[in-house]
């Protein structure tokens, strides 16, 4: 399917009939199959569509950086009128940078972590020709990382990436990748790791490359409701093919294709019908419908202090939780938000026991929990069990679906080898995964199935509270509304008590009951997810909530 920007000029980027194809043992495998677009100077274009729809490998064919196996195997892909599929590698490397700018999704995976920050900067502005002398290097590079959204750039030059939280790994990538002032900005998925407060900064600045400098922005996301309201025009990608494109506000409001019609649907940032329709069932609209029910679990006055080494063998105090109190219920779901360095990710790790709190008091039903032994914490963990962000870092590549399911209950010597493999393959079926996936490895399958067996493991040992740390915001809204419907099932037949950690309070509104926000280590507002959404009190709470990308035009809002 072909999509023709109906403009008098030529277009910067133009696609057609662009065909990429992976060869494997039984054979070359075709993974796009001939699709064609423009994008033109000034514009932003969005490629939307789930997992393994075809969009990451668009962007990596278009400069060259298909991964393994990947070639281009027909049509043609032109930056200015001149044809990229045929350049050598000297030529396509001169490209890249200078002419296009490339934002990876995996931070972590693109910066190199033995050096720091600072030097990784320096380096695309030396290769880029921005700058020359040390001195003049040094300042443009400081220069990017404050375009790209961090204030204290100066100070964070010396730092390393482990040094940083995923969202300023990824501004410190997307501030490589405007460095050149490109003609285009091919952006994959580049603020998926970011709270939404620091995704509009990030997107408000290329929007404001776009209209200063009419550079164009093909934008890689699987979140519809940030794809219409940041792109003038919307592809949609399914199995390989474009099945529908057009103007965004058409595409979010008249999807045409049976496809487009169920990404439209499962996207919680746009979904408000659907999102009231939830919250309605939920039952739960003040704190005081619940004042008589014991909390599973109580934090009480929780702070955390570290110590970070400033050189010169100096360091200074840093709180990054400050006096903390909440309450979870038993069978419901709190959601803990806020933007990254908040704080909330820590309250998490206090909880697990995987770090000590300098104060304050965690309670699991009713019993201080806050400074047990190490074989006291080994007890408490076959009752709390967490679901991190990315569950493939979380997975030993070399152990199969089965024994990494079966973890839990080798270490906490549950059962034995029989009973064990009838658990995971019990598991398994809860999670809505077919049994034979047991003897694969996570490397053989997509994120949304990795997502699940993380969730799989976490139930192993049957806890009783589940902490979800980003459980579910690097995948795309289709695999999302799955995970987001099977813990609330899974909710509701354990009777689990959930801790939500996310920065995503469109995720918040369809899945949690109370919602506690979080600024700089301080919790500044708190209150069930009626309350909060529909009357914030706090104005910080009030711009996290307007921030929400597409919100505004799901309810009628300007485009």
């Amino acid at each position: 399917m072909s999509v023709h920007a109906q403009q008098s000029t030529e277009p910067i980027l133009s696609v057609r009939d662009l065909k990429v194809a992976f060869r494997g043992q039984a054979g070359p495998r075709e993974v796009l199959h001939g699709i064609s677009f423009d994008v033109h100077a000034g514009e932003t274009v969005a490629i939307v569509g789930e997992s393994g729809s075809g969009k990451s490998t668009t962007a990596a064919a278009i400069i060259n950086l298909l991964p393994g196996t990947g070639t281009v195997t027909g049509g043609s892909v032109t930056l200015d009128g001149r044809e990229l599929t045929t350049l050598n590698r000297r030529e396509i490397e001169e490209v890249r940078g200078k002419d296009v700018g490339f934002v990876p999704q995996d931070p972590m995976a693109s910066l190199n972590p033995v050096w720091s920050i600072g030097f990784q900067v320096k380096e695309a502005v030396r290769a880029n020709g921005l700058a020359a002398g040390r001195s003049e290097v040094r300042d443009r590079a400081v220069e990017v990382l404050q375009q790209a959204g961090l204030a204290d750039a100066e100070r964070r030059l010396h730092q390393y990436p482990h040094q940083f939280s995923g969202g300023m790994r990824q501004r410190a990538l997307i501030g490589i990748g405007l460095a050149a002032d490109p003609k285009l900005l091919i952006a994959d998925e580049p603020t998926s790791a970011l709270d939404v407060t620091v995704q509009r900064v990030i997107l408000d600045h290329m929007a404001s490359l776009t209209r200063d400098r009419g550079t164009a922005v093909l934008l890689i996301t699987h979140d519809l409701g940030l794809a219409a309201e940041r792109a003038e025009r919307i592809i949609v990608m399914n199995g390989g093919d474009i099945v529908e494109a057009g103007p965004s506000r058409a595409i979010l409001e008249n999807p045409q294709h049976p496809y487009t019609k169920r990404l439209v649907g499962a996207a919680p940032s746009i979904a408000s019908q659907r999102i009231q329709a939830i919250v309605e069932d939920r039952g739960v609209r003040t704190v005081e419908d619940l004042s008589d029910t014991p909390p599973t679990v109580r934090v009480a006055g929780l702070t955390k202090d570290y110590r970070i080494r400033q050189g010169n063998f100096r360091s200074e105090a840093f709180r990054a939780v400050d006096d903390v109190t909440f309450d979870i219920p038993k069978g419901k779901t709190l959601a803990l938000v806020g933007e990254s360095g908040s704080g909330k990710s820590t309250v998490a790790k206090m909880l697990l026991k995987l770090e000590e709190p300098t104060s304050g008091l965690i309670e699991i039903d009713g019993q201080d929990v806050s400074h047990l032994s190490n074989a006291q914490s080994f007890g408490l963990r076959r009752r709390m069990q967490p679901v991190f962000q990315d569950p493939y870092g979380s997975m030993d590549p070399l152990r199969n679906i089965g024994n990494t399911i079966a973890e839990p209950l080798n270490i906490h010597g549950v059962g034995d080898q029989s009973s064990r493999r009838d658990r995971v393959l019990e598991l398994l079926d809860q999670v809505s995964l077919p049994r034979e996936l047991s003897t694969r490895y996570p490397n053989e399958l997509s994120g949304g199935q990795r997502q699940r067996v993380a969730i799989a493991r976490a139930l192993a040992l049957k806890p009783d509270i589940v902490v979800l740390d980003e459980a579910v915001s690097a995948l795309d809204v289709l695999v999302q509304d799955q995970i987001l419907k099977l813990l609330a099932e899974l909710q509701s037949e354990l009777d689990l008590t959930y801790l939500f950690i996310t920065h995503d309070l469109a995720v918040v509104r369809v899945s949690s009951d109370f919602v506690c926000v979080m600024e700089r280590g301080k919790l500044v507002e708190q209150g069930t997810v009626d309350e909060i959404f529909a009357n914030p009190q706090q104005e910080y709470t009030d711009r996290l909530l307007k921030a929400i990308p597409g919100v505004s035009m799901s309810l009628g809002g300007q485009a």
